[in-house]
């Protein structure tokens, strides 16, 4: 498979970790951070995310995808559903539905941003509802941990179906750098990439330190619900039980000494009090 020579060389380039920065956000250079809406999950049951469902009534989950703007490039972080489903109404996937009103493509184009100008394209892992849009972005460097390439593209089956080349196999072609842990996106402390595996080998967050909103935690898929955090529920899907609950206590711990504000990407209710595209947070 073209796929697995590709990642099989790659994964002899790796950048290695860097020490991790906790100053604040006075210094850095002015970054502006976008939200889009790109879609909707609905779970009539949410066992499998580590939950009863009498421990929470909600139900719909958000699914966004993110902009960072930095003076040195741009960064797309998640996204989001597959485009193809968008206007069309509610999708059935068996277990759960999806929705998603407008594509990612749409909304950057209200901004007058073209796929091809974004430099680089990091997702918190490779599950079908953060790679939606991916394969629109051939020229931006992926950003992702050796580990995540290795399972997602040279052993996809050996993790249950949450794995598929159909949803990210165009990404083999991008330019990429394999990270082995935290890492310094532009140099200057002001978007760090924070390796968080356990929901999947090589799931990440990202901390992007803002001038006026402050430090910026999104949370990929470490928490789904808010359940979740305070109940330090592991989905039954994820890679490494132990691993995720280990991440879990880095990001607090990160948290606690930054004193940033966390987002659980998939929290509706969080969802509903932020501004969209084109507005931004800086």
């Amino acid at each position: 498979m073209k796929c697995r020579k590709i990642a099989l060389a790659c994964l002899f380039c790796a950048v290695p970790s860097v020490a991790f920065s906790t100053d604040g956000p006075a210094d850095n250079p002015l970054v502006r951070l976008y939200v889009f809406d790109c879609g909707e999950l609905s779970f009539p049951d949410i066992s499998a995310f580590g939950l009863n469902n009498s421990d929470t009534d909600v139900r719909r989950l958000f699914v966004p995808c993110y902009l960072i703007r930095h003076p040195e490039g741009d960064l797309l972080w998640d996204a989001g559903l597959d485009p193809a489903i968008a206007g069309q109404g509610v999708v059935s996937a068996g277990a759960f539905t999806m929705t998603c009103a407008r594509s990612l493509l749409d909304q950057m184009d209200d901004m007058g941003l073209s796929p091809d100008e974004v430099d680089f394209i990091a997702l918190s892992h490779l599950h079908f509802d953060h790679v939606g849009a991916a394969k629109q972005f051939p020229k931006a460097t992926l950003l992702i941990q050796a580990a995540e390439y290795e399972a997602a593209f040279l052993r996809p089956e050996e993790f249950g179906g949450v794995y598929d080349l159909e949803w990210y196999g165009d990404l083999a072609g991008n330019p990429r750098r394999l990270l082995t842990g935290d890492h310094d996106v532009f140099g200057d402390g002001s978007v760090m990439i924070v390796s968080a595996p356990g929901h999947t080998p090589g799931h990440q967050v990202l901390l992007v330190n803002l001038r006026n909103a402050g430090p910026v935690l999104l949370s990929g898929d470490l928490f789904h619900f808010r359940a979740t955090r305070r109940l330090r529920a592991v989905p039954t899907f994820n890679s490494d039980a132990n691993q995720t609950l280990a991440s879990m206590d880095k990001i607090e711990r990160l948290i606690a000494e930054t004193g940033a504000t966390l987002w659980i990407e998939h929290d509706r209710a969080l969802a509903e009090t932020l501004k969209l595209a084109p507005a931004a947070y800086d």
